[in-house]
């Protein structure tokens, strides 16, 4: 059975009309409206229904795939993939990011100290090794579905961190808060495949796909402010980023 669709198209948007589409169809994947296996209306019937061209429609749906939100199956029609989580590679934290499309995500802080950092961790924050650090662990979810296993080592010498803190919101907004201006940072994107603990916790099988992302974050006074490894979900993550030919 088919999902239908009720996309608003604003013909006097500056936005072209097939990115309005991909838009609002991206908004129900994400919010769960359409969920993976939830089956569309062919081609034509949406473009009549939204009162679109078929070339426009076509465009849209070709992005779709393209970005592996879709996939055109013979004999099926066209179905989700999945509500992947989809984040360009831009200096924001997944909080951030969740919220600016409208979820609400949630996160469990599963370890939370504060203590002296060792060497590798000193070394990454440009500190004296043995200074105290905070160091937490949470798990972070959408609509109740884990999605990111997250740990993080922060320097102690710009803001108090407390675990109610980082329940009710993301690292980056605490540490703006207290005056942080995030400039660049250094982060290198991987995947790895899921031990138990990890799998157990972003429920997940054992030997899953996950992708892995380390970042150490620095301000504009030339601080590192934090570091972290963080594993996700890559049936429901994947980073975009824009290639420039120099």
């Amino acid at each position: 059975m088919s999902t239908d669709l009720n996309i608003p198209i604003d013909r006097s948007s500056p936005v072209p009309l097939y990115h309005q589409v991909v838009q609002g169809i991206e908004a129900a994947i994400h919010s769960g409206t359409l969920e993976s296996g939830s089956r569309l209306d062919n081609e034509i019937e949406l473009a009549s229904k939204l009162k679109l061209s078929r070339p426009t429609m076509r465009k849209a749906m070709d992005e779709l795939v393209r970005s592996g939100l879709l996939v055109r199956k013979r004999g099926v029609g066209t179905q989700v993939v999945s509500n992947q989580v989809r984040r360009h590679l831009e200096l924001s934290s997944l909080f951030d990011d969740l919220k600016r499309t409208g979820q609400e995500p949630t996160t469990e802080v599963l370890e939370f100290r504060h203590g002296k950092a060792d060497e590798s961790i000193a070394q990454a924050l440009d500190l004296t090794s043995g200074v105290n650090v905070y160091h937490f662990t949470r798990l972070r979810s959408v609509g109740g579905k884990p999605l990111a296993l997250m740990e993080n080592w922060v320097r102690d010498d710009i803001t108090e961190i407390t675990e109610e803190g980082l329940r009710q919101l993301g690292l980056y907004q605490i540490l703006r808060d207290a005056g942080v201006n995030f400039r660049l940072a250094s982060q290198r994107i991987g995947a790895m495949v899921a031990d138990t603990r990890q799998a157990g916790l972003l429920d997940a099988e054992t030997g899953s796909a996950l992708v892995t992302m380390e970042r150490t974050a620095v301000d504009d006074t030339g601080r590192n402010v934090e570091t972290g490894h963080h594993v996700y979900r890559a049936d429901s993550y994947s980073f975009e980023m824009t290639l420039v030919q120099r």
